[in-house]
């Protein structure tokens, strides 16, 4: 399928279904969606195929289009299903804009958007989520719940009440159906960043900028999925950009879709699923690396040093360096006996982790790989549809973050900014002019991200523009680059790095033990020996409770929300100087 010729992400959908459906047509009865948390459930009806999630598509649009206008607002809150991506396309497909909202989000956060956005529909999964918004919408707005009966909303399962159930006879109707009149440059959603200070800005994002993107990622993935059809387990929500994006990837490679339950149930999951591409951002995978490096320190005699080779094995294949006869033999006992293992608790065909979001840890990228679990860094941002450039399988450039997309372009601006021009860019802000002029001039996305081009053509992100400390003595200091190196060791959770216009860094340190205080003394005074002197954290406070996001001191992808932590700790912080 060639994505230049395609006009939007409802073109997309039914083009690849009718090619499905062309090379064989028993393949309108392979599965294509899947709900884990209902299967789980002993639901029956857990899972879509592609011949009833074309359908469904199909007459929900039909259903949007008596009540929508072109451009109209069509909220989208829930939990990731698949009736998540069947909304998605039929909101659009009816000249609808979708407006994902995350479930996460605070009581502000969805009066914010709400009158931000003025919404003409409301589509929530359950009476938990109808009850985060009931109080914001007006009531000329239509409300439809996938879960929900009551009598002021519109119940999802009427509206399929004359589903077809034979698809065989009613498969050239369901062709084609499509809307024919949406073009490339049309707004496809209003994605809502979540911010880590103020309020939430709408990012409007077109169909050739996402059907851009699909281009780009396509380029890499192919590789992974040459003998058979990929399959994806999604965790990330689907409100945020990233796997908004990833959706149509998906359709794109023709895969099968499963959506995990949640966080904590992830890996068992992955057993289930038996992803061969999974994404999420770097908290997963730091979560990741401090399980599996705690397992591995527990092992004793031949068990440890077989572990040791592995990674230091693993390691010097990443780099490409050579192997001698002697270490040729051990890494295939360390493939056979240590890595095998590790990929059979993950599904056993996992062929690559991809994270985005966030920076990723170059110590746990470098591990993830060593020990036979392919972790491919990317970049992006809301704005860009998301993905700038991600690392090329078997290419893996562990410090950097990939060549950019051949959808977009990539300049260093003379103060170090990362500037980044193609469809891929957002059309603007939603209602904000000022903002979009800002951060958009002549055509070039000003990211806020400094970074730099290696001389291989890859893209390294030093650092962020925006979150830098500035101390007493002017030096410009990452928080980040501290707080994932503090995060290495088990004994501590999460960290905060604090300085700015003082004379030394402090910082807060979750831990769920005041007993660890001397072995995180001890670590910290280690890790010093190999910071500059600005970057050393000379005092620290230790707290029990998390930065979750239910307290609203972590965004929905897990960053930390900088301004929400300071304005409860200051005092601490304080405290230390």
């Amino acid at each position: 399928m060639e994505l230049k010729e395609i006009n939007s992400l409802v073109e997309l959908f039914f083009k690849k279904f009718e090619q499905i459906t062309s090379d064989n047509f028993e393949n309108i009865k392979k599965t294509f969606l899947i709900s884990l948390k209902e299967k789980n459930r002993g639901n029956k009806s857990f899972s879509y195929s592609w011949g009833e999630t074309n359908t469904r598509i199909a007459i929900l649009s039909n259903y949007l289009k008596n009540i929508i206008s072109k451009g109209d607002r069509c909220i989208l809150l829930s939990e990731n299903r698949p009736e998540w991506l069947i909304s998605d396309i039929s909101i659009m497909n009816a000249g609808g804009v979708t407006v994902p909202l995350f479930t996460t989000y605070s009581k502000n956060d969805y009066k914010y958007i709400i009158e931000d956005c003025k919404p003409k529909i409301c589509i929530v999964s359950n009476i938990e989520q109808f009850e985060k918004i009931k109080n914001y919408i007006k009531k000329e707005t239509i409300l439809i719940s996938i879960d929900l009966i009551n009598q002021n909303v519109v119940c999802y399962n009427k509206i399929f009440e004359k589903v077809f159930t034979d698809y065989t006879k009613e498969i050239d109707q369901m062709k084609n159906l499509y809307n024919k009149d949406i073009k490339r440059n049309d707004l496809a959603c209003i994605i809502y960043t979540s911010g880590t200070t103020g309020n939430p800005k709408g990012v409007m994002l077109s169909h050739g900028g996402i059907l851009s993107n699909c281009e780009g990622a396509r380029e890499i993935l192919d590789s992974l999925v040459k003998n058979e059809k990929p399959v994806f387990l999604t965790w990330l929500p689907l409100s945020h950009s990233y796997e908004h994006t990833v959706q149509y990837v998906q359709i794109l490679l023709g895969a099968k879709v499963h959506y995990a339950e949640s966080l904590e149930k992830l890996i068992p999951n992955m057993a289930v699923a038996q992803p061969t591409i999974m994404t999420a951002v770097p908290r997963f995978y730091q979560n990741l690396y401090s399980k599996i490096f705690l397992n591995f320190s527990k092992q004793k005699g031949l068990k440890k040093k077989l572990i040791e080779s592995t990674i230091l094995l693993g390691t010097k294949n990443l780099n490409k360096e050579k192997l001698n006869s002697k270490e040729k033999i051990i890494n295939y006992l360390c493939e056979k006996l240590v890595r095998r293992k590790i990929k059979k608790q993950f599904g056993g065909k996992l062929q690559a982790f991809v994270s985005g979001g966030g920076a990723l840890d170059q110590k746990i990228g470098e591990f993830l790989n060593s020990i036979g679990l392919p972790t491919l860094q990317g970049y992006g941002l809301t704005e860009t549809s998301p993905v700038v450039s991600c690392n090329i399988p078997g290419q893996i450039k562990i410090e950097t973050v990939g060549p950019p997309f051949k959808t977009n372009e990539v300049k260093i601006a003379d103060d170090g900014e990362i500037l980044v021009r193609g469809e891929n860019v957002m059309l603007g802000y939603w209602n904000k002019k000022k903002e979009t002029d800002d951060i958009i001039k002549d055509g070039w996305l000003h990211t806020g991200d400094i970074g730099e081009m290696t001389k291989d053509g890859n893209l390294k992100i030093t650092d962020r523009k925006k979150e830098i400390i500035v101390s007493l003595g002017g030096d410009n200091i990452s928080p980040s680059k501290i707080e994932n190196l503090l995060c290495l060791n088990d004994k501590i959770k999460q960290s905060f790095v604090y300085g700015d216009k003082k004379t030394y860094l402090v910082a807060l340190i979750i831990s769920e033990n005041e007993e660890n205080k001397k072995e995180i003394e001890t670590y910290l005074e280690n890790l010093n020996k190999s910071l500059s002197i600005v970057e050393k954290v000379k005092k620290f406070k230790l707290i029990k409770d998390e930065f979750t996001i239910e307290n609203g001191m972590l965004t929905p992808t897990l960053k930390l929300k900088r301004k929400k932590i300071l304005e409860k700790y200051i005092k601490d912080l304080q405290k230390l100087y």
